[in-house]
This record gives structure tokens, C-alpha cells and sequence, in this order.
């Protein structure tokens, strides 16, 4: 029995570019290795990468390394002391200072011997005591108005160097500011590489993808389509039933003609 079978083809005008397309296609599908097709994807030449820190961040962070010299009892002569801090000219000063307290000393010792004198009690024992207490006296005054210069002097330098710190501080923010501005400049353009590298590797995939959208949108009715017939062929007689068929045949002609009565 015949059988009517229909297939619905791609119009001409579609089946040169679905053909290109599925040519395209097949390598991608297959994975080839091979560089110069489609099918390898290098993804190294994308991998993520990481900008590093810039000369002012290493900068800062060894400069930090020694800020330690900074805090503390800041006890020696050594950077970072408090001696180191002082101002050059103390000492001058000091001596100077002392110096005008010895000539006054000497004026009030010299009073001391006058006063004796005028009275007749110079060198006696009254007078050897009254020496005695005026110098105690004045050595203590000495000391203490050497240590009060002293103390002045290290306040000084303990300021100096608290400012100082707060300085390299502020400057080891600065150069992490400007050096992370730099780092991040940097990690743009490592960005900027990475993206336009993995768009070149999948730009064959997009191109297609881009192609086989548009060949997706072309509806089937779109275009005329060809309706193709097909019946299968009967299956032939065997030798019997043909010798059966052609005698049958011959009896029946041989009757009409009368010659079987």
C-alpha cells in the first residue's frame, strides 16, 4: 500500500547559510586543540591577575619598620633618642647660665667676707660657719637650676619628637594614599587585558551565537517549503503465482475460442 510521506526542507534561500553556520559550528563542538581553529580555548590568556603594590606602599611599610625608634622611654643617643631631638645649642646655653650663677656666687661670697671683715670676725669661727652655710646653699641652688635646664631641655626634645612622629605618620598615609591610587591604575589596565583577551577567545562563540539568533527568528512558514511523495513499491510475484497467473490466462482464451467444448 502506498504511503504519502512529508518532509518540510529549509528554503533555498536558507540552506547556503545554514550550511556556512553548521560548518563554523562543527569545530567548536569537536574542542579542537588546534590554535588556528576555533576550537581551543585558552583560558591562561585571560587568567586573573593582580597589580603590585607600588614603590611608595613598600616604602612606607620599611619606613614604618622603623618608627619604633620613636615611642619609649627613647632612652640613648642613638636616631629616634631623645638626645638626638635636643637642641645643639643647650649645652651653650647651660654653660652660660651657669657661668652668670657662679659670678653672682662669687659677689654674694665676697659680701659675706666684707660684712666679716667690718665687723673684725673675718676668718673666725663665725664667720667659717656662715661661709660654710652660704655654699651648701648655693651648691644646692646650682644643682637644681642645672637639672631644671636640663628637664627644659629634654621636654623640648620629647616634643620634638612627638611631632616628629606624628609627621612620618602622616606622610606613611600619604604614601599609601598615592601608592594604592597607583596600584589600582595599574589593576585597571590588568583588568582592561584580561577582558578584552577572554572576548577575543569567545569571539568566534559570540559571532555565532550573534547568527544563530537571527537563523532562530526565520519561522518555518516563513519561506515556501517543498512537499516531497514517496510510496514504496509492491512486492514482486513469485514464480509460481505467475505460472499459476499465466495459465489461468491461457485456459481462459483457449474457452472462448471453443477449444475445450
Amino acid at each position: 500500500m502506498p504511503v504519502d510521506q512529508s518532509q518540510v526542507l529549509p528554503s533555498p534561500v536558507l540552506e547556503g547559510s545554514l550550511t556556512a553556520f553548521l560548518k563554523r559550528v562543527d569545530p567548536l563542538l569537536g574542542g579542537l586543540p588546534d590554535p588556528g581553529t576555533y576550537g581551543g580555548i585558552d583560558t591562561s590568556a585571560y587568567a586573573p591577575q593582580i597589580a603590585g603594590q607600588h614603590a611608595l606602599q613598600t616604602g612606607a611599610v620599611s619606613d614604618a619598620a622603623g618608627l619604633a625608634s620613636l615611642v619609649g622611654p627613647g632612652a640613648g643617643t642613638g636616631a629616634g633618642s631623645i638626645a638626638s631631638y635636643m637642641s645643639p645649642y643647650q649645652q651653650q646655653v647651660i654653660d652660660a647660665q651657669m657661668q652668670e650663677f657662679d659670678r653672682q656666687a662669687g659677689i654674694q661670697r665676697q659680701g659675706i667676707g666684707d660684712q666679716a671683715l667690718g665687723v673684725g670676725a673675718y676668718g673666725g669661727g663665725r664667720h667659717g660657719v656662715q661661709m660654710a652655710e652660704y655654699q651648701k646653699g648655693s651648691d644646692m641652688n646650682r644643682a637644681l637650676l642645672q637639672g631644671q635646664l636640663l628637664q627644659q631641655g629634654f621636654q623640648q626634645g620629647q616634643g620634638a619628637r612627638a611631632q616628629d612622629l606624628a609627621s612620618q605618620q602622616g606622610l606613611g598615609t600619604y604614601q599609601q594614599a598615592m601608592g594604592q591610587a597607583q596600584q589600582g591604575y595599574e589593576q585597571a589596565k590588568l583588568d582592561a587585558t584580561q577582558i578584552a583577551a577572554r572576548e577575543k577567545q569567545f569571539e568566534p562563540f559570540t559571532q555565532l551565537g550573534l547568527v544563530g539568533q537571527q537563523l532562530a527568528q526565520v519561522q518555518p512558514g516563513a519561506f515556501p517549503t517543498t512537499t516531497v511523495g514517496y510510496a514504496p513499491p509492491a512486492a514482486p510475484a513469485s514464480p509460481l503465482s505467475q505460472f499459476l497467473g499465466a495459465g489461468a490466462g491461457a485456459a481462459g482464451i483457449m474457452g472462448k475460442l471453443g477449444l475445450f467444448g
